[in-house]
């Protein structure tokens, strides 16, 4: 692999520079890219993963937003011309245009301070993408994981396995990142479903319904959805309205959204 030139992180980009090639080859091996596949990463960096990756595709796209990173980085991967760079913000990226006649598969070392509204906005063009491979928080990762009942089940638990498989696979430890972060980083999968187990009715008013049912994690649904339903709305959808939100799943949240949505008509 080539060296990579000298750049200082920026905090305001939330840079974090991951150098560990045994790492980098283990998430490599998890997201198995394949020549023809489209594939895009999230903040490339230096580069390092994403020579991995495409020393194998031969092709790819990378999102960077640091101006000061692209030529360092087309520097570094001279020897692969059809990289394409789109200097942007990837808040703001349309992931679906380069979809074309397929789907993308996206990749990245998420800066943690954008991480959640990133995922929301990748989340937001999920039909276009086959699968999502992210270097995360610990915490975040734990958070997209946890299961009904877990402390760290949440908002971003629902939505984002309301559209996705999620599996945590491996832990990446501070010393492994150039400047090294005060916390423990994860790999995450996150595998858009082709057919939905749960399909609601309207998705905003879905992520409103989850909201709702969060806003206050200590109280019970029927203390947070007071003036939304009641006792029979819960009775009809065969739901305790004594219990806290973190007991429902996925289709109690869609079940209570459809029902919301069929009253409101």
């Amino acid at each position: 692999m080539s060296k990579p030139q000298v750049h200082k992180a920026r905090k305001r980009f939330g840079q974090n520079f991951l150098h560990d090639y045994g790492v980098i080859r283990r998430i490599v091996a998890c997201i198995a890219p394949k020549e023809g596949q489209r594939l895009v990463e999230i903040g490339p960096g230096k580069g390092a993963l994403t020579e991995g990756i495409i020393s194998v595709t031969k092709e790819m796209d990378v999102v960077e937003l640091d101006r000061d990173l692209i030529p360092i980085l087309k520097v570094n991967l001279f020897r692969y011309p059809d990289l394409r760079v789109h200097e942007a913000d990837a808040m703001k990226f349309d992931f679906s245009s380069l979809a074309e006649n397929g789907s993308i598969r996206v990749v990245g070392n998420l800066p943690y301070n954008i991480s959640t509204p990133l995922i929301f906005h990748l989340l937001s063009q999920a039909n276009n993408i086959e699968d999502m491979h992210f270097m995360l928080q610990k915490e975040v990762v734990d958070r997209l994981a946890a299961r009904p009942g877990d402390s760290l089940y949440g908002r971003l638990s629902v939505m984002a396995q309301y559209y996705c498989q999620v599996e945590s696979l491996f832990i990446v430890g501070p010393e492994s990142f150039d400047p090294p972060p005060k916390v423990d980083s994860a790999i995450v999968r996150m595998t858009p479903y082709k057919e939905q187990p749960h399909v609601a009715s309207d998705v905003k008013l879905l992520e409103d319904t989850v909201r709702i049912g969060f806003q206050q994690r200590r109280k019970t649904l029927r203390n947070n959805f007071k003036g939304v339903l009641n006792d029979e709305d819960f009775e009809q959808l065969s739901i305790d309205p004594t219990l806290r939100p973190e007991r429902l799943d996925v289709g109690d949240y869609v079940n209570i959204t459809n029902h919301i949505n069929q009253k409101e008509q």
